[in-house]
């Protein structure tokens, strides 16, 4: 049936506007970038970990690390079932690899969820319980809300579980204060420009959006456009966290650096300059660490406050920037065999 009024000006959403609310109107394309950067960016983040859990767990990369054995499958928690926890959820089981199964979602209101539970999601109320279980955990509730629910999850996170929080208004100093816990990161998105803006106005559903190349290279966070930047210090904090992930398997530095290579750099760009050591801490602790040594746990709150070895070496090197680059779109590009958008 075709639509008489589609093209009707009167009927438009701006049709009403004053001039003075006209002005306003790149919000709403704001509002829908920050969205699909946030879905993207989280659904890159789980990609690289499911990836890298995979490779040190993998029998054909044996290195003699202790790492060997256990579930691979990464286990993905949602906090809050509003819209951004919904577009994250659709985002996840569209991008990440992470099995359905292995997605849990705590929300005062289960029943919001319910269109999902036939992909093997599950959803229930207990705070306490996904922050237990889950490898990474996804904050989307309320910024008024957020003191309580780090009030619930104090001392119910694992060292190991990497918090990825969405609220605005609490730096990721405090946040680290109010959970007792230092393996957070927390976007930190700047406005740039309005009149570049438009590219976000998309009216297809997100699912879709995430297979849109043209959104796919304007969200890439090396290079983002459309008035939105994430900088150097998210993707410096995301290189921690794989770090990190390695230092909680016991791998050697040696091996850490050679999967975390093998994962965002070596297989995208041959030839290009590869992290070392000396890419990720202080020349004076570089030295010193033995191949065989596992990588000193990095704070991800100082990794993404403080001026780090890691955010230097990116800051100087085009041939990394450009490999990251490639695997973020490479990673999203990248077609799966099942769908599970529900439109």
């Amino acid at each position: 049936m075709v639509d008489v009024s589609a093209d009707l000006s009167s009927l438009s959403f701006e049709a009403e506007l004053t001039d003075d609310e006209k002005e306003l109107l790149y919000l709403r394309a704001r509002s829908a970038g920050l969205t699909f950067c946030g879905c993207a960016h989280a659904a890159f983040l789980c990609k690289l970990v499911h990836s890298l859990r995979c490779t040190i767990k993998c029998p054909s990369v044996d290195r003699g690390s202790p790492a060997s054995g256990g579930d691979s499958d990464l286990c993905v928690g949602i906090l809050g079932m509003g819209h951004m926890g919904k577009q994250l959820l659709l985002a996840l089981l569209e991008k990440s690899g992470v099995k359905p199964s292995h997605i849990k979602i705590s929300s005062r209101r289960p029943e919001s969820a319910v269109e999902f539970i036939e992909t093997g999601v599950e959803c229930f109320f207990d705070n306490r319980r996904l922050a237990a279980w889950a490898d990474v955990l996804f904050l989307c509730c309320l910024p008024s809300h957020l003191h309580k629910v780090c009030a619930d999850l104090r001392s119910h996170l694992s060292k190991r579980c990497l918090v990825y929080s969405f609220p605005s208004g609490v730096p990721v100093a405090r946040l680290a204060q109010l959970l007792g816990h230092d393996f957070i990161l927390k976007p930190q998105y700047d406005f740039v420009a309005r009149d570049t803006a438009d590219v976000w106005l998309s009216r297809t559903p997100l699912t879709t959006a995430l297979t849109d190349p043209l959104l796919i290279e304007a969200s890439c966070p090396l290079t983002m456009s459309g008035g939105l930047s994430v900088g150097l210090n998210w993707v410096s904090a995301v290189l921690y966290s794989l770090l990190n992930i390695c230092t909680s398997a016991g791998l050697g530095s040696s091996d850490a650096l050679a999967l975390i290579n093998v994962v965002l750099i070596k297989e995208k760009r041959p030839h290009a300059v590869e992290l070392d050591v000396h890419s990720f801490i202080s020349g004076s602790h570089a030295s010193s660490l033995r191949t065989e040594e596992s990588f000193p746990w990095i704070s991800l709150t100082d990794a993404q406050t403080e001026e780090t070895p890691l955010l230097c070496f990116l800051s100087s090197s085009t041939s990394v920037q450009q490999c990251i680059s490639a695997a973020y779109k490479s990673l999203l590009c990248k077609p799966k065999t099942d769908s599970y958008s529900l439109m």
